[in-house]
């Protein structure tokens, strides 16, 4: 048995049903779409928990049901009776997405508080998985506390998975988001970036670039998530170059690199090797984007 814990923010969802403005309500957010995808991909014998803050509204506890319907571990969820959930809404165009967001007394935003209450959520754990979104919500002496305790995490023998997830409106600056970023990379043993951000951001000049600024920093697995283009890994050292899935009709990116984490952190969880965990993961990527929505039900669940 594996246990990985997520750390994230769960939001309530507002995504198209069609070409016309309905909506249909949902749950999702970076580090609970990967959960959601980890779950369904990992055998019953595995655990995959949740760890965030929520309100104690209506709100919150319906996204608490569906956390504990969805089979993710709720044990460790903080509740904060003075707020509530946050909420984005998705604009789509070709296949692409946009979002607006409405999170200001969103509790998620309070989850590393206490350190005390962090390591008791990853004890056990042999995985911790989180975000540059978990960091950008956080204030700066919460983001830093949330890195200590992943950093001893790491040191007692847990594996940390990050993935950078660079969102400059949700940041007070470009410097504080690169920073944020990097240190957290300090921290991980596996990296999961996107070049288009990266690239915008970092002035890296080809996902190979992006893959040795990272195993520089110390990640012994790094993985660049390039769109319909090569993905780049180095693992300990040594680059190689991966062609993913084509899809040839794109409905909505929407979790494309958060599934595609969720099928290579599982692939690698069942014992495949780095070819067989990028294909898992372009896989299940590619069977995503063509629904709408961040979450889908996989046909082989």
């Amino acid at each position: 048995m594996t246990r990985i814990v997520a750390i994230g923010e769960c939001m309530v969802e507002l995504a198209p049903t069609g070409p016309t403005a309905e909506y249909r309500m949902g749950f999702a957010g970076d580090t609970l779409n990967t959960s959601w995808y980890l779950r369904q991909l990992l055998g019953p014998e595995d655990q995959v928990d949740y760890f965030t803050a929520l309100g104690a509204d209506t709100l919150s506890d319906q996204m608490m049901y569906f956390l504990t319907q969805s089979s993710i571990g709720t044990d460790h969820i903080i509740r904060r009776g003075d707020l509530t959930v946050g909420l984005y809404m998705i604009q789509l165009a070709e296949g692409e997405r946009s979002f607006n967001y409405w999170r200001g007394q969103s509790a998620a935003r309070t989850l590393a508080q206490d350190a005390a209450t962090l390591t008791q959520a990853m004890i056990g754990a042999d995985i911790a998985y989180f975000s540059g979104i978990t960091l950008a919500i956080l204030p700066p002496q919460d983001r830093e506390r949330l890195l200590d305790v992943l950093r001893q995490f790491r040191t007692n023998g847990g594996s940390v998975v990050f993935d950078p997830n660079l969102r400059r409106r949700l940041w007070d600056s470009a410097g504080e988001m690169t920073s944020a970023v990097m240190a957290a990379g300090a921290v991980s043993d596996i990296v999961l970036p996107s070049h288009e951000d990266e690239k915008s951001w970092f002035g890296d000049t080809s996902p190979n670039a992006t893959a040795q600024r990272y195993a520089e920093q110390g990640a012994d697995i790094v993985v660049v998530k390039n769109g319909p283009g090569q993905i780049v890994t180095i693992t300990n050292g040594e680059l190689s170059m991966h062609t993913p899935v084509n899809v040839a009709d794109i409905v909505d990116t929407t979790a494309a690199g958060d599934s595609f984490n969720a099928g290579f952190i599982a692939s690698r969880m069942q014992g495949h090797n780095l070819a067989e965990a990028i294909t898992a993961a372009s896989t299940l990527a590619a069977q995503v984007i063509q629904f709408r929505g961040a979450l889908i039900q996989l046909p082989s669940s």
